[in-house]
């Protein structure tokens, strides 16, 4: 199937997909030969970092010689980012010639009336069909969203359970309260699996304890406070971690936390027979890259894209901007979806910018409009004002700040891919 039919047809998916639960997905796999079953997974949860983690343990894992497919969910630049083998995104050959497989099982689906995959559910199980094709050693699969009922919790063969920081989204979905919540993405954690977290929310880790109790797993807690920062700036982290001393090129307070629990996700994986060199885990953190979160796109003045779009990841990228920029003027550029808790993450950042920009994402019907976000704005900055598109936002934010300056685009990673572009060929007038 030619790639823009194929990417049409799932489009046209959102009609009649999304039932929540694994009856779904469970069903139309079967009938595509269960490929799932033939692979080993390394399965992520969280509601922040998940993506971080994962391209920290991909490149380490990669460095090692495994070759390594990697489901990403959402994507920022390319709809091909979503899947991927050691860093190269499928062709759009490729992915034509797996729907051609997907597609009559979807057609058998409705001629007998049955419930029909989601747009996600396609992508999961094409995603499954192609690492079966390149005999992958390992899958490292992001939850879409919560975990328990994820689609992505079909399988059964999970080597490692990684659980990343959890807080308060989605709550119409997972839960009221951190345990709830929690709940839901330990729901992802295997028999015989090894699992490991970050330091949690007591209720939290309740939760996932509770799990790995329930199942027999052995947990893992990474602590930041074993650490000790050698060196900080916008290019560069040095850390030791017991006796191993690790760089890193992604920048963000909230790092140090999602390095230090992919190490523990490498020392679990060393631990079941993975042969990985000390060589390989410190050239693998040295080589990850990971867009969108706290990238700085540009220099006087320092442009800064970041995927924050929940309270918790506000106070980390608040915490960021005190750590990098202290005393600079800041111009903020602000986007959020509907569904988002946006005032109380106006709340945290607003205050401390001399100017606001809100925005709204294109063409996304979660979208909150620009002119609503300012009002929430405006009960914690006087200073600010809506545009009416992207590139008004990047023309307004660029022209109110002197090359000392640092402007900063914020709320959603679903505009992160355009901003990047219009940031990066804005020029001055």
């Amino acid at each position: 199937m030619d790639y823009q039919k194929a990417r049409s047809y799932i489009d046209e998916a959102h009609r009649f997909g999304g039932e929540m639960g694994l009856e779904v997905i469970t069903d139309f796999l079967e009938r595509l030969g269960n490929p799932q079953d033939d692979l080993r997974f390394i399965h992520i949860a969280g509601t922040n970092g998940k993506g971080s983690v994962g391209a920290y343990l991909e490149s380490v894992l990669k460095e090692a010689g495994y070759r390594t497919g990697r489901f990403i969910s959402p994507t920022l630049y390319e709809y091909r980012e979503r899947i991927q083998i050691n860093g190269e995104y499928i062709t759009e050959e490729d992915f034509g010639d797996l729907m051609d497989m997907v597609v009559p099982v979807m057609e058998e689906l409705k001629r007998e009336g049955k419930p029909l995959p989601s747009p996600f559910e396609i992508e999961t199980a094409l995603s499954f069909l192609y690492y079966k094709e390149k005999e992958c050693d390992l899958v490292l699969l992001e939850c879409g969203m919560g975990g328990k009922t994820d689609a992505t919790n079909v399988i059964k063969n999970t080597e490692l359970a990684v659980i990343t920081s959890i807080s308060m989204d989605h709550m119409e979905y997972l839960g009221n309260s951190p345990g709830e919540i929690a709940a839901q993405k330990a729901g992802i954690i295997k028999p015989g699996a090894s699992v490991v977290t970050c330091l949690q929310h007591p209720e939290a880790e309740v939760s996932i304890r509770k799990a790995c109790l329930a199942n027999q797993n052995l947990l893992a807690i990474a602590r930041t406070t074993d650490a000790r920062v050698l060196e900080s700036d916008l290019e560069h982290q040095v850390f030791v971690w017991g006796d191993r001393e690790i760089t890193i090129h992604l920048a963000g307070s909230h790092q140090l936390e999602n390095s230090v629990l992919a190490l523990a996700g490498v020392q679990a994986l060393i631990d079941r027979g993975y042969q990985i060199s000390e060589q390989q885990i410190q050239d693998g953190f040295e080589k990850a890259r990971w867009s969108g979160r706290f990238t700085v796109l540009r220099k006087n003045p320092y442009v800064v894209v970041d995927g924050a779009h929940n309270p918790d990841a506000a106070r980390k990228l608040k915490t960021s901007i005190e750590m990098y920029f202290p005393g600079k003027r800041l111009i903020f550029l602000m986007g959020v979806l509907k569904d988002k808790q946006y005032d109380k993450i106006a709340s945290i950042l607003a205050p401390v910018a001399e100017e606001v920009i809100t925005m709204e994402t294109p063409e996304n019907p979660r979208s909150l409009p620009a002119d609503e976000l300012a009002e929430t704005v405006r009960k914690y900055n006087k200073r600010v004002q809506a545009a009416g598109s992207l590139s008004e936002a990047v023309n307004r934010g660029m022209s109110l700040a002197g090359e000392d300056d640092v402007v900063i685009a914020f709320g959603s990673l679903s505009f992160t891919g355009e901003i990047t572009r219009l940031f990066m060929e804005w020029k001055k007038i």
